[in-house]
This record gives structure tokens, C-alpha cells and sequence, in this order.
């Protein structure tokens, strides 16, 4: 089939953005180049490869199907011309999905680490929850995740590897809370205010599952989507906050509880979709851990 390589190429860049005015800035086209374009591929293949709206642009399956195709072919080509043109310093765009706790507290060491390798590679940052992560990485929108595991949402599509190990804690202002003297069972950690991650986060299932196999209902007296800001409610004597134990700081005047019943143990995982390959970009990355 005679398509221009050109039309393709537009199609990866809607794809990766979802947004035909994002593909037009970063292809350095109009965006009205950008909707014909498309428009003539799907023409030409006799597809419908994106369902527009007013609000924001979805991959068809057939869309989905063809991205996964069109995404290692342009990877391929951008390696081959660096070869060829005995340019030997790694480039192109790493990109990757995290939550703003683990990109702080876990990511950036290696972050910088492979800037400082490989400067001249573009690196594109997504933040979202642990379960939103997952959804970018099956629409192509990253082509690796850090995430909290267990995880609801990573089915056997996916490749894991495990990087850290990690335990929850629940940390309280001890000027509030006269706490960390004793060992608190589950229980009686109930009659404080709990400040945790809001729901549709992993941490939310995982706090309301390791609660419910001792027979007890968890009801938060608050519910953020931001770690650090859960922190600064418990320095305030707001309540009682869970977090990962690799935020907790020396000094911090916050105390991790000593429970009766301790937490299971989580991991921080990177994962990457079975189906899709990675850039020689994210390979380089990967091997960091």
C-alpha cells in the first residue's frame, strides 16, 4: 500500500499526545495539517483511527492496533540515521509515569543519573496515581511506569520488576497524639483520625483490604491525593497520616506508630506492556536499576 511514511509519523505524534494541537507544536505544523493528514490515512487504510471530540481526542482499536506497529517502526528508523550518521550519543525521548511521591522521594537519584549518561535524550514525565499510571501505559502514553504493587490494574500484559521494597506507616505529631510509647493495635488506632490517599489510589485498597482481614472498617477523617500534604496535616495535629516509610525524614517532628498488627510489606515496581516495545532510550533507562 503507497502511504507516505509522513502520514504515519503524524499518527504516532496525535497518538502519543491525544491532541492534535500538541502533535502540531511538536511536529512543527499547523493543526490543520495535522487533521488532514490524519484524515488521509484513514482514508487510505479505510479506518477509523481516533474518535474526536470537543474535549479531547481517544484511539479507536483499530487505532490502538495500529500504534503499536507504527511506534517501534519510527524507533527503529531514528536508531538507523544515528548510526548512520556516526552519531553515537543516545537520543530521542524517554517517557515515563509516576506519582509525585515516588518521582521525589524514588526517582529522581536515578533520574539525574541518566541525564548526567545521557544528556541529548528528551525526558517526559507524567504524574498520576499508581492505577492512572497503568492506564497511560496501555494507551502508549509511557513507555515505562514506577508504580505502587500490588496493583489492581496490572494483569499479566504487563512486565514487572520489582526495584524497592517498602513498608507503610502511620506517623503522628506526638504533641497531639501521646502515641509512641505503647504498641497500638489496629483497632484502637481506629479512634484517631486517619489521614490517608483518597480512593482510586492502590494505597486506598490496600489500607481498606489489610483493615477489613482483621474485620475492621477503615473510616478516614481525611482523604488527599498528595503524600506530602497528608505530612504536613500530621505535623499540624490534624490526625494521623499513613505514608510509605521512605518520605519519613529524620527530625521530622513525626513519630511512626509501632502497631501490634504490622502492615504487609508493598513494593515499588517498574513495568512495561508486553505488546508494545520500549526505545533504545528506555532499554538504557531500565538497565540504571
Amino acid at each position: 500500500m503507497d502511504i507516505n511514511l509522513e502520514l504515519y509519523k503524524v499518527f504516532y505524534y496525535v497518538s502519543t499526545t491525544l491532541s492534535f494541537s500538541e502533535a502540531s507544536r511538536q511536529l512543527f505544523i499547523s493543526q490543520s495539517a495535522v487533521s488532514q493528514s490524519v484524515k488521509t490515512l484513514e482514508k487510505k487504510l479505510n479506518q477509523t483511527l481516533f474518535i474526536r471530540s470537543t474535549k479531547k481526542v481517544v484511539l479507536t482499536p483499530e487505532g490502538e492496533l495500529l500504534l503499536q506497529h507504527v511506534k517501534p517502526a519510527l524507533q527503529l528508523l531514528d536508531e538507523g540515521e544515528s548510526l548512520l550518521s556516526g552519531d553515537n550519543l543516545l537520543k530521542g525521548q524517554l517517557r515515563i509515569a509516576a506519582s509525585d511521591t515516588v518521582c521525589r522521594y524514588f526517582l529522581i537519584d536515578y533520574l539525574q543519573k541518566f541525564h548526567q549518561m545521557y544528556p541529548d535524550v528528551r525526558i517526559k514525565i507524567t504524574n498520576s496515581t499508581s492505577i492512572g499510571c497503568v492506564e497511560l501505559l496501555e494507551k502508549g502514553q509511557a513507555d515505562l511506569i514506577v508504580c505502587n504493587y500490588p496493583n489492581s490494574r496490572l494483569g499479566s500484559h504487563f512486565r514487572i520488576r520489582i526495584l524497592k521494597e517498602f513498608q507503610d506507616i502511620f506517623v503522628a505529631n506526638t504533641d497531639y497524639f501521646p502515641v509512641h510509647t505503647v504498641q497500638t493495635k489496629l483497632q484502637e488506632l481506629l479512634k484517631y483520625p486517619i489521614l490517608m490517599l483518597s480512593q482510586k489510589s492502590t494505597t486506598s485498597e490496600y489500607l481498606h483490604e489489610a483493615f477489613a482481614a482483621h474485620n475492621l472498617k477503615l473510616l478516614p477523617e481525611v482523604e488527599l491525593n498528595s503524600n506530602d500534604l497528608l505530612l504536613d496535616l500530621a505535623r499540624i495535629g490534624l490526625g494521623i497520616a499513613c505514608i510509605p516509610d521512605y518520605m519519613l525524614k529524620e527530625n521530622d517532628h513525626l513519630t511512626p506508630l509501632s502497631l501490634k498488627e504490622p502492615l504487609p510489606k508493598r513494593q515499588l515496581v517498574l513495568a512495561q506492556h508486553n505488546n508494545l516495545s520500549v526505545s533504545q532510550a528506555a532499554e538504557r533507562f531500565i538497565e540504571i536499576f
